[in-house]
């Protein structure tokens, strides 16, 4: 007996994996087909709390995964392009678009869906091989096969383990009083202990309906193990957030306290309110003859009703739940910049290759930006003619040389991990771009580097700048910062928008400006103005800030796909 249970354990755990695999493989898939198009919709879409609640319900329908939404969203709050009070609401969206994923594996325990994988199987490898044009519709339907093979290997692996006839079994769940609130806080806590565990709501979904319609477990019971989920599938959000910024993990907070605040009032309601939605699919949890084959519904039906009436009631109260998180996520000591971190990037189970570019993306934005502080402390330097003051500058600037340095290496590492993944040719050509905008990005930060190290040279040197020499390098790093801005920019911007002209036109202007200086550093070094080692110095960071500008141009042709 003994080994006969060892054997359907190990085809439940199977069966387990293989549906956390095939919900992976369909929402990657699906994001593959939508993704770009999610961004933009995410963006758009959430103007006010309707539209935000809509709009995370429908993406999530759309991806099959609130926590590949409820990511994408802390990552929008984390870049600034969504406000606080518009992400709660796509949260919410998100709640109610998971309940699908339960109807879903209700259909899978009671239906015999095996006839449908196999044709699903053939057709997907098909067009993954032969009409490589759909082959993602094939990741899909491989997906979707999976999932719902696995439903059936559960179904039948919790008759075969015939759990309503195993005394020890049924003596443990019938210890708990399934009309206690304390047997109900008991499970409800396992629920959201486990599903923090598992990283996956679905996959302890399974097992509760696995219990309830084996008849061992009570739907009672069963649904506090839904509600525990419900909390416990906040995490991944959470911990996405954990390397973000305050608003981002006020955003992954406000995920956790509107469950928290839906099980708190659930709990003052939950016989009434779970006999009700019991009623809707026809099972009555007080009946001694409950058809077991309904209890998949009931729990679906449950999870429905809670988080569209948990969003429903919550939604007026957007402001307050804002100014809640904010009180319990207090803002952090100033954020040094001078210290290396990643801001946008995360490691986690939800990872897809849209998400994870688009994260890459902000990273390399925040990298553009850090170059034009550094720039601005070079041009500080310029004008410091104090030496003590001049030192703590170029202290800092050669830090930040070394974080460019890390950065580079680091995104670099990132997108090569990602590139690991199935990706579409879209997703690869925007890897290479990126890959090779960090190395230019890298460049400028060196030529940064290099104008702060020759005007230390030259405050050693007890060297000093005539007034036209430093009028001159500023107008020419007057060109540079406006150059540096004109590139964070076009980072920003989607591809088709990048104007690659402008750039041209500054770059030239840029040369013809070098040309300029340098034409005029001949006529007065023959025309003794200054010595010699002063014009060496002041040409060696005009070239080097013509230099610089070259870089730059590569970044944007880099951006635009040259």
């Amino acid at each position: 007996m003994n080994e006969t249970y060892l054997i359907i354990g190990s085809k439940i755990l199977g069966a387990l994996a293989l549906l956390i695999f095939g919900m992976k493989i369909m929402s990657e898939a699906l994001q593959k087909m939508a993704g770009p198009q999610l961004r933009h919709v995410l963006g758009a879409m959430t103007t006010n709390r309707w539209t935000g609640l809509l709009t995370g319900m429908l993406i999530t329908v759309a991806v099959q995964s609130s926590s590949a939404t409820t990511v994408m969203t802390v990552s929008f709050v984390n870049a600034g392009l969504l406000p606080l009070a518009q992400a709660i609401s796509v949260i919410m969206g998100a709640n109610i678009g998971t309940t699908l994923t339960a109807w879903i594996m209700s259909a899978g325990f009671t239906m015999n869906i095996t006839d449908f994988v196999w044709p699903a199987f053939v057709v997907g490898i098909a067009l993954m091989v032969y009409w490589r044009k759909y082959r993602y519709f094939g990741d899909f339907l491989f997906g979707v096969a999976f999932m719902f093979f696995s439903l059936a290997t559960l179904s039948v692996a919790g008759k075969e383990l015939d759990l309503g006839h195993n005394e020890t079994m049924v003596e443990f769940f019938s210890s708990f009083n399934t009309s206690s609130y304390g047997s109900i806080f008991i499970f409800l806590i396992i629920g959201t202990i486990l599903t923090c565990i598992v990283q996956s709501s679905a996959a302890l979904m399974a097992i509760t309906m696995v219990l309830c319609s084996s008849g061992v477990l009570s739907i009672y019971l069963g649904i506090a193990l839904v509600m525990g989920e419900n909390i416990g599938t906040t995490m991944t959000a959470n911990l996405a957030a954990m390397t973000g910024n305050t608003q981002a993990r006020r955003a992954a907070m406000a995920h956790l306290v509107f469950n928290v605040i839906g099980v708190v009032w659930m709990m003052a309601l939950f016989y009434p309110f779970a006999n009700m939605a019991c009623s809707l699919v026809g099972v009555d949890p007080e009946s001694s003859n409950v058809a077991v084959d309904k209890l998949s519904y009931a729990l679906a039906a449950f999870h429905t009703m809670f988080n569209i009436t948990n969003s429903f009631l919550l939604i007026w109260f957007i402001p307050q739940m804002e100014k809640l998180v904010c009180w319990i996520v207090k803002p952090g000591s100033t954020e040094d910049d001078e210290e290396f971190r990643l801001q946008f990037i995360h490691s986690g189970l939800m990872k897809t290759p849209e998400l994870s570019v688009l994260e890459a993306r902000k990273e390399i934005v925040s990298f553009s930006e850090r170059l034009e502080r550094m720039f601005a402390m070079v041009r500080e330097m310029l004008h410091e003619h104090e030496e003590e003051k001049s030192v703590k500058l170029y202290a800092r600037i050669e830090k930040y040389e070394n974080i460019c340095d890390r950065l580079e290496q680091d995104i670099a590492q990132y997108l090569g991990n990602v590139s690991n993944a199935h990706l579409s040719d879209d997703t690869k050509g925007k890897i290479r771009s990126m890959l090779r905008e960090i190395g230019e990005l890298e460049s400028v930060s060196d030529s940064c580097y290099n104008i702060a190290r020759v005007l230390m040279r030259k405050q050693e040197k007890k060297e000093k700048f005539t007034a036209a020499q430093e009028n001159s390098v500023d107008s020419m790093m007057n060109l540079v910062s406006y150059f540096l801005t004109h590139m964070t920019l076009s980072l920003k911007k989607p591809r088709k928008e990048v104007d690659v002209h402008q750039t041209y036109n500054l770059e030239n202007e840029l040369n013809s400006y070098r040309d300029l200086l340098k034409s005029n550093n001949i006529i007065d070094l023959n025309e003794h103005r200054y010595n010699y080692a002063s014009g060496s110095m002041y040409m060696d960071i005009v070239n080097e800030c013509e230099k610089l500008g070259d870089y730059i141009v590569n970044v944007v042709e880099a951006r635009f796909g040259k």
